[in-house]
Parts: C-alpha cells; sequence; structure tokens
C-alpha cells in the first residue's frame, strides 16, 4: 500500500511539473465596412450560435473614424454575439452591443469544417469606408495618404493580435498561423464616386496584397464577399457604380488563384427601412459561406 500511494504521489507531482499543452492557432482576418461590421440582432441568432464559444478566439479592433488615436486597439476573448455595430473597445475591456457579423456563425463553422484545428478571428471594420480617400465622409482603407486612417487601424489590430504570446489565457505561449482573409466591402466605392469605382480593381489588388503583407503570407486565401444593390424595391439602384464594383470584385477572384467570389449576399434581403444592410439571417448566411469558400480555398492553395 506504501509503495502505490509513493507512486500515485511520483506521477501526480510529474502532471504538476509538466508544462500546459501550447496551441497552435489557425487565424482569419475578417476586414471591410459596415456589413462587415454587422447589423444582425442578437436575438435573432439560433441557440447554437447564442452562447461564447471559448475554443475559437477573436480580437474585435476598436472601430474608429480616421484620426482617431487608439483605432484597432483591442484584445482576445472568446467568440460570442456583440462584435457587431455599437461594440467597442474602451479602458481596456469590449463593450458587447446587441447586434452581430458575419463572425459569429464564421467561427463556428470554420471550427465544424476543420475539427481538428484551433481557430482564432481578427477582425476590424469600418461602416461607410472606402479604399480611395475622399470617395465617402466614413474615411477609407487608402495606404497612399499621410493621415492615419481605416488602413493603420488594421495593422495596428493585426499587431496586437499577432503580438499576444498567450490569446487563450492557459499560461502557454500560442503559435499564430494566419490561413485567411474575408474581406467584405466596396458599397463605398460603388455608390456615387466614378473614379473609386473604376479604380476598384487596382485598389482592390493593392489592399489585399498589403493585408496578405501584414500577415506574412503573399498566397494567403481570400474569400470576397459581393456587393449588392438593395434598389429601393425600384428598377435603378441605389449605388450608381454597383455593377462596376461586382464586375471588379469578380474580375479579382478570377485572376488571383487563391481568392474566392461568396455570391450568397446575391439571396439576401435587406432590413426593414435600410437600403444597405442585410436582415439577421444575411450575417448567418454570410458566415457560413465564407468558412465553405475559405475552407476549399486553404486545401487548392495548399496543393501549389
Amino acid at each position: 500500500m506504501k509503495i502505490t500511494n509513493l507512486s500515485l504521489l511520483f506521477f501526480l507531482s510529474l502532471l504538476a511539473a509538466s508544462p500546459l499543452q501550447a496551441k497552435t492557432y489557425q487565424v482569419y482576418f475578417l476586414g471591410g465596412q459596415s456589413n462587415m461590421v454587422g447589423f444582425g440582432f442578437n436575438r435573432d441568432l439560433p441557440e447554437v450560435l447564442q452562447s461564447p464559444i471559448s475554443k475559437v478566439r477573436i480580437f474585435n479592433g476598436a472601430p474608429r473614424m480616421d484620426e482617431a488615436a487608439d483605432g484597432g486597439n483591442g484584445h482576445w476573448a472568446a467568440l460570442q454575439p456583440g462584435f457587431g455595430l455599437n461594440s467597442d473597445y474602451q479602458s481596456g475591456k469590449y463593450v458587447f452591443s446587441d447586434r452581430f457579423g458575419p463572425e459569429v456563425s464564421f467561427g463556428h463553422t470554420i471550427q465544424q469544417l476543420a475539427p481538428d484545428e484551433n481557430v482564432a478571428l481578427i477582425k476590424y471594420a469600418w461602416g461607410g469606408s472606402a479604399l480611395v480617400d475622399g470617395a465617402s465622409g466614413f474615411g477609407s482603407w487608402d495606404p497612399n495618404v499621410s493621415k492615419v486612417n481605416q488602413y493603420d487601424y488594421f495593422l495596428n489590430t493585426v499587431s496586437q493580435a499577432l503580438g499576444t504570446a498567450d490569446i487563450d489565457g492557459d499560461g502557454e505561449e500560442d503559435t499564430l498561423v494566419p490561413a485567411g482573409i474575408l474581406w467584405m466591402q466596396g458599397e463605398a466605392d460603388a455608390f456615387d464616386n466614378e473614379r473609386a469605382a473604376v479604380q476598384y480593381l487596382d485598389n482592390l489588388n493593392l489592399q489585399v496584397k498589403l493585408m496578405r503583407a501584414a500577415l506574412h503570407n503573399n498566397a494567403l486565401p481570400v474569400v470576397i464577399g459581393r456587393i449588392t444593390d438593395s434598389k429601393h424595391g425600384q428598377a435603378q439602384t441605389v449605388m450608381q457604380f454597383s455593377e462596376s464594383v461586382r464586375n471588379a470584385q469578380k474580375a479579382f477572384t478570377e485572376i488571383d488563384r487563391c481568392a474566392a467570389l461568396s455570391t450568397a449576399t446575391e439571396d439576401f434581403a435587406y432590413a426593414d427601412g435600410d437600403d444597405w444592410h442585410y436582415r439577421s439571417e444575411g450575417y448567418i448566411a454570410l458566415g457560413r459561406d465564407f468558412a465553405e469558400k475559405l475552407h476549399a480555398l486553404k486545401t487548392q492553395c495548399t496543393r501549389g
């Protein structure tokens, strides 16, 4: 009995001395404008998507207008509803809202498609933002301007997120491997600025190139969410140059072998009285389609 007890104590001491298992996370960046921010209502989520999922981590950079001091600040947390419209990061903590975006169903779905992988999401999005400075009144991702803008907040978000040693708080340093980009943006460039619309393909090429560089992988899979136009229920479009931007998005995914176009948006209805934003079910469907497209792309791009 004495020998057995001593053996048990020795075994337990070995367990106590052994380090916790550090994890390797597949990291996905979600960026763009308001339909990436998310206008879905948390109350509309099915029960399976309502609760936090601790095994999927998210870093949501503080959304700010151009020339703010703290755009992109944040910290890692469990994926949950509340990272949509009116969410914020203040005084070192998240302020959760009653809204969600594509991140919720994307995180759940990509985890289901790759159950052996640990998943981490980095999100930064700002409503109304364009790729060209001055194309909208809501800031831009234009890297060719001297003022601080959405591109700088993206860099800050990514730098803070990837610079965190332990993203799940288990006391062990984690390894973060960028695995894909999701981009839902273009309405601002399509609205009423012909130059922004005509240059959209070139600007999208540059933006993706810079995002891949910031994430340390020049062949990172990218899924582009195709913009649609609510049309006010009439023949004319809300966005004067929507077809131009839609065509540019499609062209980009045809040129880039590690890119795909999410056309799930073509079937989405718009919120009542809102010409720009989808209903809750649209954001759920968009996140799922993003996950399926990106999962397939990862296999394709890995094959070389």
